[in-house]
């Protein structure tokens, strides 16, 4: 590998280190060649989520940035020369672990669809140049779990590739896997997607449970949640839960080398689900994590697992 490429994947570890609040800590049990190429990714995801969140410019133009953005990315994919980090690590990413361009498109449409919920894929949105006349919402869960598997399940078909896999059902066990990760992330952030107008508990569920869209948005503070709303958050939890089956039935068929890290990362997800239900729900005061400490304690222990699993070849 060459120093310049060294440099591109210390430049994504930095990011991966600096943002990746959950990721990076299951990055760290993966050997370093994996864990390089994990950081290569998540850099790409994260500067694709930076792009659609910068609510200083109109969805139109986020999007043409966008464009513009995944473009460059094709370029430099095709071979040609870039002095992007991201772009550098990504390529040599992409080369090593056979990760299709078709699948980091999707990473990066998946994020689009915050911008444009075209109704092709489920959602349904106002047309408008800020969050408050921009509201994203999908009328089913079908037509969440579409969006689910662009923005989450999609990550977890690229990290199988790192990671390593021989069995195919380890591509099914994956999306759902990534399905149960984003039901997670939006039971945490309801009322921050709320404010961005981004409504993604389906509307049928929402209707089932008496709950309009105007109430789940208002909803501030400490204020207990009523029946029906704290009902609608708890069908969303077990629909989650369900889906966290899939990550016990993946874990054996990843190489050994890396399936301390996909329990790594599991378990701190499922553990951040377990503290948003043991505090009733209630995500509208403050963001629900898992301690600092309690990732490190995690951690540790994917560690030795990891430790015990290359004795055990090793003998």
């Amino acid at each position: 590998m060459s120093s310049f490429v060294e440099q591109a994947y210390a430049a994504c570890e930095a990011i991966a280190r600096h943002e990746a609040k959950n990721f990076y800590y299951a990055f760290r049990a993966l050997p370093k060649t994996k864990r390089a190429a994990m950081c290569a990714v998540y850099a790409f995801m994260r500067h694709a989520d930076d792009l659609a969140d910068d609510e200083r410019l109109p969805c139109e133009e986020r999007l043409q940035a966008m464009q513009r953005w995944l473009e460059e990315w094709h370029r430099a994919a095709a071979g040609e020369a870039t002095d992007n980090a991201v772009f550098v690590a990504l390529r040599d990413a992409q080369q090593r672990f056979s990760i299709s361009t078709e699948l980091l498109d999707q990473l990066v449409h998946g994020t689009m669809m915050d911008l444009t919920a075209l109704p092709e894929y489920g959602g349904q949105s106002a047309a408008g140049s800020s969050a408050a006349s921009h509201l994203v919402t999908y009328r089913t869960f079908d037509d969440l779990y579409r969006y689910c598997y662009f923005v989450a399940s999609v990550v977890g078909l690229v990290c199988i590739r790192i990671f390593g896999y021989n069995d195919p059902r380890a591509e099914q066990l994956a999306e759902q896997t990534g399905i149960a990760f984003q039901l997670t992330n939006i039971l945490r952030d309801v009322r921050e997607d709320a404010e961005r107008g981004r409504i993604y508990l389906p509307l049928d569920d929402l209707e089932r449970h008496h709950v309009t869209v105007e109430e789940l948005s208002s909803i501030r503070g400490n204020r207990p949640l009523t029946q029906d709303e704290r009902a609608l958050m708890e069908l969303e939890a077990l629909r989650a839960r369900q889906y966290y089956t899939a990550a016990e039935s993946l874990l054996p068929l990843i190489s050994a080398d890396s399936r301390a890290a996909l329990w790594v990362l599991v378990t701190i997800y499922s553990r951040l689900l377990q503290r948003i239900e043991s505090q009733q729900y209630q995500v509208f005061s403050s963001k629900v994590k898992v301690p600092t400490m309690e990732k490190v304690w995690i951690l540790l222990r994917g560690l030795w697992m990891a430790f015990r699993l290359r004795s055990t070849q090793a003998r």
